[in-house]
């Protein structure tokens, strides 16, 4: 038996599937028999847009994994034979940050597909300390009323970890207006949580087929591309009036990843609010930043989220509170190449999971 893994040699050139011997983890390590690998834009540019991976390549791309542990080093016994789903960011845990809970700014911080090499593979090395089990019921899947596999739960790594984590940050409450601004994965996972949380919850986007898909689960759809941004502004704080909440502290997520996202999230900013930029792009923005200073609002980025909220943000998924089978859509891991063209082009509207 040996290990196959897809890996990018260079920008823009199809992913090279490679075949080698299976690794050993070492000492504080496991390895993993991946069931899951979801592709995330973050995968795209690096692969598209020229962003630059922390390791040279070639690399093994993917940071969304879900696998079962077959192998451990010393002092990881206790994960053996475990379902486990591996942060998109592991903390080295010991670093002064880490020690004061801030372990997203860890200089020594493992990405998988970045700092390390990923899951686009059927096996993987990983540090055994920051892993989540997922329990598993009788029939060997994960325990709960979801219904879903453990291989879609590999999307629970980025997609709903970093948006549970920027939510959590910004302080949302059931009083709350949480506006998400692009609902895409992170964007359409995000609006779930808040939802749960009890937030009024408006989702903007300028594709009607994700609008339409995250209805079911918003308070209120707004499609920015056809509305003028004044009109969509008084939209926003009609539908605020109306419900009853406060028309201030807003709770605003740029989770598109583009520049007119991120211009249409600053310019919804009002008394007390809080901006969490989670999406990310390499074009920048013109705004007038002194707006902060108007409102005595803040804004903020949002890197991964720590492994520590990992358990709360599954067991969301798990007990059924947020639904994740509708959002994603498992592929053949050989067909990865195919895979990444349709979501550069935009062809493929669910998250995408390979599956070795």
């Amino acid at each position: 038996m040996s290990m196959i893994s897809w890996q990018m040699v260079e920008p823009k050139k199809p992913l090279q599937r490679t075949e080698g011997p299976i690794p050993a983890p070492a000492a504080g390590e496991v390895r993993l028999r991946v069931v899951g690998c979801g592709v995330c834009h973050t995968d795209l540019g690096f692969f598209y847009d020229g962003v630059r991976t922390k390791s040279p390549l070639p690399l093994t791309l993917g940071h969304e994994i879900s696998g079962m542990v077959e192998a451990t080093g010393a002092g990881a016994a206790r994960w053996q034979g475990k379902a486990v789903i591996v942060p998109a960011v592991m903390p080295c845990g010991e670093c002064d940050v880490c020690r004061r809970g801030f372990g997203n700014i860890c200089a020594a911080q493992k990405m998988p597909g970045n700092d390390i090499q990923g899951g686009f593979a059927s096996h993987i090395i990983v540090p055994a300390g920051q892993l989540c089990e997922v329990p598993l019921a009788a029939d060997g899947r994960p325990a709960g009323s979801s219904g879903v596999s453990l291989a879609e739960l590999a999307v629970v790594a980025d997609a709903l970890t970093t948006p549970y984590q920027a939510i959590k940050e910004s302080g949302l409450n059931e009083l709350d207006t949480a506006i998400f601004v692009g609902i895409g994965g992170v964007g359409g996972f995000g609006a779930q949580i808040a939802k749960s949380m009890g937030a009024l919850v408006i989702a903007i986007d300028v594709d009607p087929e994700k609008l339409a898909a995250i209805a079911p689960y918003a308070d209120a759809t707004f499609n920015s591309k056809e509305l003028a941004f004044k009109d969509l502004r008084k939209a926003v704080s009609d539908l605020v009036k109306a419900k009853g909440r406060r028309r201030t502290e807003w709770k605003i997520f740029e989770t598109s990843g583009t520049a007119g996202g991120q211009q249409t999230a600053f310019g919804l900013l009002t008394f007390g609010a809080a901006l969490a930029v989670v999406g990310f792009t390499m074009a920048t923005v013109d705004i007038r930043l002194s707006n902060l200073m108007a409102f005595h609002a803040t804004a903020r980025g949002n890197w991964g989220c720590v492994p520590e909220h990992y358990p709360a943000a599954l067991e969301l998924v798990l007990s059924g509170k947020v639904a994740l089978g509708p959002f994603v859509k498992t592929f053949p891991l050989d067909e990865i190449n195919p895979v990444f063209e349709s979501v550069h082009g935009r062809k493929i509207r669910e998250r995408p999971v390979m599956v070795p």
